[in-house]
């Protein structure tokens, strides 16, 4: 479990965090929801240590991740896994380097260990055949997946997913969501999926936090959504055309 007490964090005057709470559950894909500008990607970025908040602090399994320096953190770093938005994949470096490369820099497994870590990662991801192609020669969704390839690749506790439908058409997007719930119960992480796309509240909404203005001012699953009198979720929700036929329901 990941556990968030009281974090604000502050940029110059602006306050994009504040005074935020929340758990985030093993086993199920934890979702946190909000407008542009509410803090969610801040929020990720302080959970995995990319910004150090201003007050409260970060918890993994009982270890206040937010008290230790740089060096004390990289256990609990080693078993975080990150897809981020964009995928991030080294433009430069084939498929099997992409997905090799956390396994070269921070285990001592052998080549050919680490190549059958690579090519089991790929299976998992339903992706055969791509090891040597590059970034460039793949399509928007198989990125992604290459990209969920090297976010388990050191078989993660925790895996952080920011905006993963982004810029993937529907379709696609549902895969990329199916194949986040399939190995999240697998291996029994905790995964926390920052996302403004309404299918996935829909398909995976077991927990959902809705952050408004830095603050979070929501939280409870797809079901308690439909039933909820909060103004600014319900603003957020149903301006969703697929949400609005739930509503009509």
């Amino acid at each position: 479990m990941i556990e968030v007490q009281n974090i604000s964090k502050s940029f110059g005057k602006k306050k994009v965090l504040d005074d935020v709470s929340c758990n985030f559950t093993p086993g199920i894909v934890n979702l946190v929801i909000g407008g542009s500008g509410s803090g969610k990607t801040v929020l990720m970025k302080c959970l995995v240590g990319l910004f150090d908040s201003d007050q409260g602090s970060i918890h993994y399994d009982g270890r206040n991740f937010s008290e230790m320096n740089f060096k004390e953190r990289r256990p609990i770093r080693q078993e975080i896994g990150m897809v981020f938005q964009g995928g991030a994949l080294f433009d430069s470096m084939t498929v099997e380097n992409n997905v090799s490369f956390p396994l070269r820099m921070f285990t001592g497994m052998q080549l050919d260990e680490i190549n059958d870590r690579v090519n089991f990662c790929l299976q998992r991801v339903n992706l055969l055949n791509v090891n040597k192609l590059f970034p460039s020669e793949l399509s928007g969704g198989m990125k992604k997946r290459v990209a969920i390839a090297r976010a388990i690749a050191m078989n993660p506790k925790y895996l952080f997913c920011d905006e993963p439908n982004s810029g993937l058409d529907p379709k696609t997007s549902i895969v990329i969501d199916e194949l986040i719930e399939e190995i999240t119960e697998e291996y029994k992480m905790t995964t926390v999926v920052n996302t403004h796309d309404m299918n996935s509240v829909v398909d995976m909404g077991e927990k959902i936090i809705f952050l408004h203005q830095g603050r979070k001012w929501w939280e409870g699953t797809f079901e308690e959504i439909l039933q909820s009198d909060n103004v600014e979720l319900n603003n957020f929700i149903f301006a969703s055309k697929v949400m609005q036929v739930f509503k009509r329901k």
